[in-house]
Parts: structure tokens; sequence; C-alpha cells
């Protein structure tokens, strides 16, 4: 939990993620319920001046992302991927997949975000759903990770941050550790991956366009040396 006075108003991260959203099941994987904006434009301003002076963009943690359920749905229905592993949930937001690793069976669960309030909102939908791992607010590209499997739900939104998220895990995954990600066709989404699973993930209209979105859920594999940067 991050600690000190609350940068949104005296009410604190947590207080304020209970008064701006509801508790539901997420439609892809409803035995999973999180803290979900119902609203989406009134959450969008609440927050929007705090984000804007940290440069943290729309509050990612307030809804389930289509990549990111696709791949909790897949973590669920292939428990043997991170059954016994160590599991870092990279870009967490709501903190759905660590929720999945953690119910599939993982040894040990972290979840990591740049965003305080998303780091909150990671705790209070683990313990909504009866399970635990533990939370850093960091940002950790580019550094080693002590971990079996990495997994990253949706997060290939913007072009200059995907092509930092995908130097760092094709390093990751050049390493031995095994890469997964969430994608319904994000602009920036890494060129060299393996397509595991696809899914028509329910959406609404406010957040995606559509009504729903064809995601995949893919292994980011490391480059092969002939395609690699020369030094």
């Amino acid at each position: 939990m991050v600690s000190g006075p609350s940068p949104i108003g005296p009410e604190g991260h947590e207080a304020f993620i209970r008064s701006h959203t509801e508790l539901a099941p997420v439609p892809m994987v409803t035995t999973i319920q999180l803290y979900t904006a119902t609203e989406l434009v009134p959450i969008w301003r609440a927050t929007e001046n705090w984000l804007t002076e940290r440069g943290l963009g729309v509050p990612f943690w307030c809804v389930p992302w289509a990549g990111g359920q696709a791949l909790a749905r897949w973590v669920l229905e292939h428990p043997e991927i991170v059954r016994g592993k160590r599991v870092l949930d990279f870009g967490a937001g709501s903190g759905l997949i660590a929720i999945a690793a953690a119910r599939a069976g993982a040894a040990e669960v972290r979840a990591v975000d740049v965003d305080p309030i998303a780091i909150a909102a990671c705790i209070l939908n683990a313990a909504a759903n009866d399970v635990s791992f533990d939370t850093v607010c960091s940002d950790i590209v580019d550094q080693d990770v002590e971990a079996d499997i990495v997994l990253a739900g949706d997060v290939w939104y913007e072009l200059t941050a995907s092509a930092r998220f995908a130097r760092w895990l094709r390093s990751i995954a050049a390493r031995g550790t095994r890469v997964f990600t969430g994608d319904p066709g994000r602009h920036y989404l890494p060129s060299h991956a393996r397509e595991l699973a696809a899914y028509d993930v329910p959406t609404s209209w406010d957040l995606e366009s559509a009504h729903s979105r064809r995601s995949r859920v893919l292994e980011i594999l490391p480059l092969p040396i002939a395609t690699q940067p020369s030094a």
C-alpha cells in the first residue's frame, strides 16, 4: 500500500475507488469481481488534474480491459502455466490478471503498476476475491525481474511506451522467463509473438467503440539473433 497523504484529497485512494466504482463480475471471468466504474466520464474527470500532473493518462484500473480479460481467462483455463511459479503482473491496473494467477495456483504473485491508485485497486480487488499478492508501485521497465512468468494484459496503447515495453519484455524472454500478453488489436503490439488463443470479449461502446473485441493471447518471444540490433 502506498503510504502518506492522498494526492487526490482527504478521502484517500481506497475511499476514492469505493465512491466511484461498484463491485461487478468480469464479463469473461464471471467468478472474479472488480471495483468497476459504471460511468466512465465522471471518474475520468475526477482524476483528470491529478493524472495530468503526473503524466499517467487515463485511470486504467477502473475497468477490465479486453486484452486483460482474455489473458485472465486463458490463465484460468491453463493453470499449469502458472501453478507453483513466481508470477509478475506487469501494468496490473485493477489486478485482474494477478487475481487469476493466484486463483490458478501460482506460488508467488506480484502486481506492478506506476499508478498508486491502481495499487490501491489491486489490494481492494484482491480482498474482494479472497486472494492475496504483493504489490509494487514503481516503473520496473529495464530492471531484472525475479519471476518465472510475466503477464502483461492490454499494455500496447502508446508508441513510445510500447517500444520500451517490447524491448524489455523480449530481453526477459531471452533469459528464459516466459512472457504472455493479452491484446485486442492495439496498434503497437510487438510483431514477434506466438498466438496461443483468441476470445470474443464483451466490452462497452464507451470504452472500445464496440460491443465486443476479438482479443488474442500471445507469448512474447525474443527477436531472432539475425534481426537483433547491433551494439
